[in-house]
């Protein structure tokens, strides 16, 4: 047996107890290894229910089985004891000398501290944002992209090759209203008179791209507004879908060849923006993956006609329908209508059969919450395909509500009245912004109070970790020596409550890690970071650290410059800053 990474105990106790199943119990089916932290420290560091999961299998009392698995369990340098405690847990506990190794691992590693080779030989794409590049991002838009930055970040450290990756829906009906929307403000520049739709895009932006055109062209693209309302029944109303689809229809029709430039200019113009915003942001695609490429290449169409072959479409009313309530999902869907147009389900078929074809062993889409329903379509096709739907992993990320002084704000793209991403990190940093958008689960609703964000206050959890950092610097600073000789210090010192429990974060960190990784979970680094700086901050008010004893005085120093050192590792990872000073 191989003896495990020191830097994650429950690799070595999941190895060993591994070991003690396979020689009592080799051919029982669907037992877990799992470990719980006791709520306290006399009932030991690890606690396991193995032996519970045992005593129906093998029809035995579960502490009898825990005391056979204890003595075939081989022997673990780590461990001071085992204990059975209650119906049959087996409490583990760890040798203060194991734990006290820990300071000089972190400080040995350095931003390696944390990370494992867990996923390697594996290649992941996630894929997120991907908002339709229809106007600035708003801060519902931030949410997934400093989700899914921090989930790729986490990925990496848990040794996977990950591939960053933003989908550009620039086929869609969307863009076209964009192309119109900028158009109409055109003609208004030229001195038309315009009933603009109530439905189309109203932000000043759009009008900013609209003045870019004018001061280029001037009237090149300028036609009669009575031309382009022709025709439009009266009937509608003004922001109704048909009648919105009429001017788009009519805008093509008038433009001719032109309509391109205005389509491909607003394309790029928010695009642009959108990366700008991100990178800024601290997010990083390393591609940008256009929709219309799959139908420029024929992947639509191909996709469909294999779906046809292998008889998972069928006809009705003209349109071309998917199979997919074989699947699971509720009913079936149309991939391509009666007019001959493909839907967005198959562009978005095409485009999943695309990531296996380019060699991954598996997707993650960080979608809406609202998009829950279209997973199972999803995964149903690329099942029709003969690919297996466990390799699409689908992350969902609830709405971002912003709350500026206790008032909820709007967040509508077509009407304009929205908050931007950038006005939100101009307001409240890049840094608040993204650790403030991972501290809930992704699932789950989140609030962002901007005041709590700006504020310089315990309450504030990034200005809470940041500043156990810039203490920690601070005492550094004090002592004014190489910090690379805490790496030889002698630990053994360490043996205060208060110690033993920051020992016992260090021993954390690298399992936080991996199951941020396992759980697609970002936001259990960004508990364990409040956490430890909570340990610390408590610490800190209670202890000298620069006292005469030298051997206690570089223990001390040691095991601050390694909660230093995991401040700075789990910041980096949901992309906020450590700061030497505040």
């Amino acid at each position: 047996m191989t003896r495990p990474a020191q830097l994650n105990f429950k690799s070595h106790l999941s190895e060993i107890l591994h070991h003690a199943l396979h020689e009592i119990a080799p051919v029982v089916p669907g037992v877990s290894i799992e470990f719980a932290r006791p709520k306290q420290a006399s009932h030991g560091d690890y606690s396991c229910n193995l032996a519970m999961q045992l005593a129906k299998p093998l029809h035995q009392n579960p502490r009898d089985i825990a005391a056979l698995l204890i003595k075939a369990m081989p022997a673990s340098p780590y461990l001071e004891k085992i204990e059975i405690a209650g119906a049959g847990f087996i409490n583990l506990f760890l040798k203060t000398s194991a734990k006290q190794q820990f300071p000089r691992h972190a400080l040995e590693s350095v931003t390696k501290f944390g990370h494992s080779d867990n996923g390697v030989g594996k290649r992941i794409q996630v894929e997120f944002v991907s908002a339709n590049p229809t106007g600035p991002l708003h801060v519902g838009h931030g949410r997934g992209a400093a989700f899914g930055a921090s989930l790729a970040n986490v990925l990496t450290a848990a040794g996977f090759s990950v591939e960053r990756e933003y989908y550009i829906n620039d086929a869609g009906r969307q863009m076209d209203i964009l192309a119109l929307s900028t158009w109409l403000r055109y003609l208004e520049l030229n001195g038309a008179t315009i009933a603009f739709p109530g439905n189309a895009y109203q932000g000043e932006y759009v009008r900013d791209m609209a003045r870019l055109i004018y001061k280029a062209h001037g009237n090149r693209y300028l036609h009669q507004p009575d031309l382009l309302f022709a025709d439009i029944p009266p009937a509608l109303d003004d922001a109704s879908e048909a009648r919105l689809d009429g001017l788009i229809a009519k805008a093509k029709k008038l433009l001719g060849q032109d309509y391109a430039y205005i389509h491909n200019f607003v394309l790029t113009e928010q695009l642009g923006d959108c990366r700008n915003d991100l990178m800024e942001f601290g997010v990083v695609f390393d591609t940008w993956f256009s929709e219309q490429s799959l139908f420029d290449s024929g992947m639509v169409a191909h996709v469909v006609q294999l779906l046809e072959q292998k008889n998972y479409l069928y006809q009705q009313d003209g349109a071309k329908w998917f199979r997919s309530s074989d699947f699971g999902d509720e009913k079936d869907r149309v991939v391509q209508r009666a007019n001959g147009e493909f839907t967005y389900f198959a562009s978005d078929i095409a485009y999943h059969l695309n990531k296996f074809e380019r060699g991954f062993d598996r997707a993650i889409d960080v979608w809406g919450a609202d998009h829950h329903g279209y997973i199972q379509r999803v995964k149903g096709a690329l099942q029709a395909l003969a690919l297996d739907p466990a390799k699409l992993e689908v992350a969902l990320v609830q709405f971002a509500v912003l709350y500026r002084d206790g008032k909820k704000t709007s967040m509508s793209t077509r009407s304009g009245e929205f908050v931007t991403l950038r006005e939100l990190r101009q307001e409240v940093g890049n840094d608040a912004a993204r650790f403030f958008y991972v501290l809930r689960k992704s699932d789950q609703h989140l609030d962002f109070d901007l005041d709590l964000a700006k504020s310089q206050s315990n309450d504030n959890p990034v200005y809470y970790v940041q500043y156990a950092h810039a203490r920690v610097c601070s005492v550094l600073e004090q002592w004014g020596e190489d910090t690379a000789l805490l790496v030889t210090a002698d630990p053994s010192p360490l043996t205060s409550p208060a110690e033993l429990a920051l020992l016992q974060k260090l021993i954390d960190y690298p399992e936080t890690v991996d199951a941020a990784a396992k759980e697609l979970s970002p936001h259990l680094i960004a508990f364990y970071l409040r956490e430890l700086a909570g340990e610390f901050h408590s610490y800190y008010n209670a202890t000298r650290f620069l006292v005469p004893e030298v051997p206690l005085r570089l223990a001390r120093l040691a095991l601050i410059a390694a909660i230093r050192q995991v401040l700075v590792n789990g910041l980096t990872l949901l992309g906020v800053s450590a700061p030497s000073k505040m």
